[in-house]
């Protein structure tokens, strides 16, 4: 933007008063209710005005400095529009008390948090087992207790993440279903995209144009909707072999087990921008299990439930949040578990799977929460 110096009321009050007098051949009357006075100050507002009207022009018509509906309006000229809000999404457990019969989960069952504050909907998942694509809906066989579905949030954006074990109400009846759960949190609801984020991809659009590259790729995953993560490997098949001219993306939408929906999205959104002749393919992450097992010295004034209930709903938002290739680092999760509360005096007996070492994840893998037990 040009250096321009912008002045306030009483500054161009003086300064048009102080070029007055400095032509005339007498002292003039500027004093409180003088008609000069009056004059000079009705001017001076004039010109407050027209400061004003050029300001906010520079900003409306630099990305730089315009926000919301400008900023908006300024990349539509560039055929960029900002991300809307995601839904949280992830995956409940339907379960029941008698298995003798089958039960049909309908897509678009609603289910709630126990305090009823957030609502979520059951959605299509062909990458789901027990997904009936004849039936569009989920279908618990005779004999079977609990199967797994996917479920999006009704309202889009961060509140829609929920911890772990906070789903647990069918809301509507559903026969031969009794309880529904959710084993880890969801946190892959976002915000709709802010104005920081918005110029910062759109240096990565520009970037982007010229196609058939790594970054007009990755602009075309990451645009898709905000925390999308992904990986890109070249002339090489999924199976590690040498394939020349054939490349794959693993991507995530955040929760680990993306949705057919998703998927499809993200091929079509590479194969805008894919070389031609050049094959490809998309998968979904290959998710490894973290299973935690802790003991919780609590000290002494605190509630030694809710103590040992914060270090391990703590570890279980640490372990959703690791995206693709991310190793679980043994030693963080008794620092997350410690930071959990000051209540937290000790943590013995950690085990990882079973073990004390890492759990490492290639670039086709992603970590999950599995059972996490604070005892």
């Amino acid at each position: 933007m040009p250096n321009i110096t912008s002045k306030s009321f009483t500054q161009i009050v003086s300064d048009i008063a102080t070029a007055i007098q400095g032509r005339a051949s007498a002292l003039l009357d500027f004093t409180v209710g003088s008609v000069l006075l009056s004059i000079t100050e009705a001017i001076a507002a004039v010109a407050i005005w027209l400061q004003s009207l050029i300001l906010v022009l520079l900003n409306t018509t630099r990305a730089a400095l315009c926000t919301g509906a400008d900023l908006d309006s300024w990349m539509a000229d560039y055929g960029l529009t900002r991300i809307q809000a995601t839904p949280a999404t992830g995956q409940v457990t339907f379960a029941r008390f008698t298995a003798a019969m089958q039960a049909t989960i309908p897509v678009g069952t609603q289910i709630q948090t126990g305090d009823g504050t957030q609502q979520f909907t059951v959605v299509a998942d062909t990458t789901q087992p027990a997904f009936n694509i004849a039936a569009n809906a989920y279908i618990i066989p005779a004999g079977t207790s609990s199967i797994s579905a996917t479920v999006m949030a009704v309202t889009a954006g961060t509140a829609g993440n929920v911890s772990a074990g906070s789903i647990s109400v069918i809301g509507q009846a559903v026969p031969y279903v009794d309880t529904v759960t959710n084993s880890a949190p969801f946190v892959n609801g976002e915000n709709a995209e802010t104005d920081a984020a918005f110029r910062t991809r759109f240096i990565s659009y520009l970037g982007s144009l010229s196609r058939a590259t790594k970054i007009a790729i990755g602009n075309a995953l990451l645009s898709m909707q905000t925390g999308v993560s992904y990986t890109l490997v070249e002339n090489q098949a999924y199976n590690g072999t040498t394939q020349l001219g054939f490349f794959y993306v693993v991507v995530d939408d955040g929760s680990g087990h993306p949705s057919s929906t998703f998927l499809s999205s993200a091929y079509n959104a590479v194969d805008a921008v894919r070389p031609f002749t050049i094959a490809f393919a998309v998968f979904a992450p290959v998710t490894i299990t973290a299973n935690v097992v802790m003991y919780v010295t609590v000290a002494t004034g605190y509630d030694p439930v809710a103590t040992k209930a914060l270090a391990q709903s703590a570890v279980q938002t640490y372990l959703a949040s690791l995206t693709l290739g991310q190793t679980c680092a043994y030693t963080r999760l008794a620092q997350v578990a410690y930071d959990a509360s000051p209540g937290v005096t000790n943590i013995t007996g950690l085990t990882l799977n079973g073990g004390t070492a890492d759990l490492v994840a290639t670039n086709q893998q992603r970590i999950v929460a599995g059972s996490v037990a604070a005892n």
